[in-house]
């Protein structure tokens, strides 16, 4: 049963779009709490995402931005605004689709259909899945995941990006301007303070492989990885 989460601030129109996704047997769920979107989007771990854009405090975009950071889930906007630049900047911002209200709820179903059946269905790309080994220490970016010696840790979007440059570059050092660039690609805007989060939590997550030396600081330059570890 595929999951549907529910952000729209609107209680009528979400209890609408609940039961109507209910009746046609979608497991679905609804923020309630518009300051902690991705909180619950970790939390219910929805196979598609259907997206008001004004919602209170932040609005659609920028949560679209911040699920788009840890998951490649279906995001679907809903939205009032019928602008061109709106649609651009949804689909510009990583959603899948724009659907302009009002809108008629077969549209809404046909259109959620479409998008799981191209992610999950008989239109979905069938291809290998990807894993980047280094020393027996694995990485399968399509499922944000690191494994080592059959213990395996969850990663962020990000830290993916920046490992899986590290581990074929290994040992040769990536720039922080090649990060930078990267990580520019996945999100509107990056800092150096980003990159400095993102490097500290990969260290941390390497820590609980017991992976201590492993990315090492060259600087000036930038960071490489050393396999220190056994296999």
């Amino acid at each position: 049963m595929h999951r549907i989460m529910i952000c729209e601030d609107d209680p009528k129109l979400s209890s609408i779009l609940k039961s109507n996704l209910e009746k046609y047997g979608f497991d679905t769920g609804v923020v309630e709490n518009f300051d902690r979107v991705l909180d619950y989007f970790q939390s219910y771990d929805p196979h598609l995402v259907l997206m008001d854009v004004n919602l209170p405090k932040f609005d659609g975009f920028y949560w679209c931005r911040q699920i788009r950071s840890v998951s490649t889930c279906q995001i679907l906007f809903i939205s009032a605004r019928s602008g061109e630049m709106d649609q651009v900047m949804a689909l510009e911002y990583g959603g899948d689709d724009y659907i302009t209200k009002p809108f008629h709820m077969e549209v809404v179903m046909a259109k959620i259909r479409s998008q799981l059946r191209r992610a999950f269905g008989e239109y979905a790309p069938q291809t290998e899945e990807r894993i980047v080994k280094l020393s027996g220490l694995q990485l399968f970016p399509e499922r944000l995941e690191l494994e080592l010696r059959g213990t395996s840790s969850p990663l962020t979007k990000k830290e993916a990006v920046l490992l899986e440059m590290l581990m074929h570059q290994s040992p040769r050092v990536v720039s922080r301007e090649a990060m930078l660039e990267k990580l520019w690609d996945d999100q509107a805007f990056v800092d150096e303070n980003t990159l400095n989060v993102n490097i500290a939590r990969l260290r941390k997550k390497l820590q609980e492989f017991g992976i201590d030396e492993g990315l090492e600081t060259v600087r000036g330059a930038g960071y490489r990885m050393i396999p220190v570890w056994e296999e």
